[in-house]
């Protein structure tokens, strides 16, 4: 029988990013990057950078890793590669290479590696992107990732600091990764709703991407460890807008509202809580469990994009076909308040 990677850690995918506040504090005082190359400002923590090749081509590059998220080797490369490559479809891109980010203890079974790996390609290969090689350390837990580059045209990059008042706020995947994935290594959650969740995380942005530039859509990112309200955040302080999202209308994954509470709220949800405290206003009457939902760490989750009022409908039935079926309206951007995220 395969190990289950699950055993390994204690939290896994992108709830083991470093706290946006430590982040914060730890950046403190480093010199402000810039070159007349580069297309997006650094400070505005865009999901990738983007550096301009000619007139008509600009260079997308990213990287991430984590450790297990889930229990099946296979399964594992394939979400880490879908979230690594998530970042360059964000940025409206397209994936054109990756490299390996391996790091895995010399004492487990290299089978377990070449199945991480054998699903990373395949994700990679399903993103009609390369391989090129990559880098292997001798590490305990196992983590693996990908650094990876797309290309896009310089003027057609969307970015997190363009949402204007007025357009609506979609989002294309469900929530509750997290909390199912925490359900199930206490034994909580029933098999079926916890491959819901591998499988939100399996899916490529890639198509999201698509349909973005269809569309002309040029301000977006995607939801992974911050949680929604967390990137939230910052895309209204990239903009200089004030966000409103009502968690009625955010899209859940089977069970994960019911496992929204107790055991299941993990420490990165804290995290969250702590890093948005003095963004965000919330309603009151605000039920208790879509407010976790929305701080929930995501791994490989979905995009948030700000689009315009009358395109709305037309967005959600392109993306819906696509292959996102579960893609809301939940919310809109309004001119800039004393918070940044009002959560109703």
């Amino acid at each position: 029988m395969t190990l289950d990677l699950l055993t390994l850690v204690e939290t896994g995918g992108c709830s083991i990013k470093l706290s946006a506040s430590q982040l914060k504090e730890a950046l403190k005082g480093m010199p402000k990057i810039s070159h007349e190359k580069l297309l997006v400002d650094i400070e505005t923590h865009d999901d990738a950078g983007v550096y301009q090749l000619t007139d008509d081509l600009a260079l997308i590059q990213t990287t991430d890793f984590f450790s297990p998220i889930c229990s099946d080797p296979y399964e594992f490369g394939q979400i880490a590669a879908a979230n690594s490559l998530s970042d360059v479809y964000a940025m409206g891109g397209d994936a054109i290479t990756a490299l390996n980010l391996v790091m895995f203890p010399p004492n487990l079974d290299l089978k377990i590696l070449r199945e991480i790996l054998a699903g990373g390609q395949d994700k990679v290969s399903e993103a009609g992107a390369v391989i090129v090689g990559g880098h292997t350390i001798s590490d305990s837990p196992p983590k693996y990732g990908l650094a990876v580059s797309g290309l896009v045209h310089p003027k057609k990059i969307i970015t997190n600091s363009n949402a204007k008042v007025g357009e609506k706020l979609i989002l294309t995947k469900p929530l509750g990764v997290g909390i199912l994935v925490a359900a199930k290594k206490l034994a909580k959650v029933e098999t079926q709703y916890y491959q819901n969740a591998l499988d939100s995380m399996k899916l490529l942005n890639k198509n999201a991407a698509k349909v973005m530039q269809e569309f002309g859509i040029r301000a977006a990112t995607d939801i992974t460890g911050f949680g929604l309200l967390g990137h939230a955040k910052k895309l209204a302080e990239g903009s200089g807008v004030s966000l409103k999202i009502e968690t009625k209308k955010l899209s859940i994954l089977p069970k994960a509202y019911d496992l929204a509470q107790g055991d299941c709220i993990s420490c990165p949800i804290r995290r969250n809580q702590e890093f948005v405290f003095e963004s965000c206003s919330y309603d009151l009457k605000i039920d208790s469990n879509l407010k976790n939902l929305a701080l929930d760490a995501q791994t490989s989750g979905g995009i948030l994009m700000s689009v315009p009022d009358e395109k709305v409908n037309s967005i959600i039935d392109r993306l819906k076909e696509e292959g996102y079926p579960k893609t809301t309206l939940i919310g809109e951007v309004v001119k800039l308040g004393d918070k940044a995220v009002y959560v109703s």
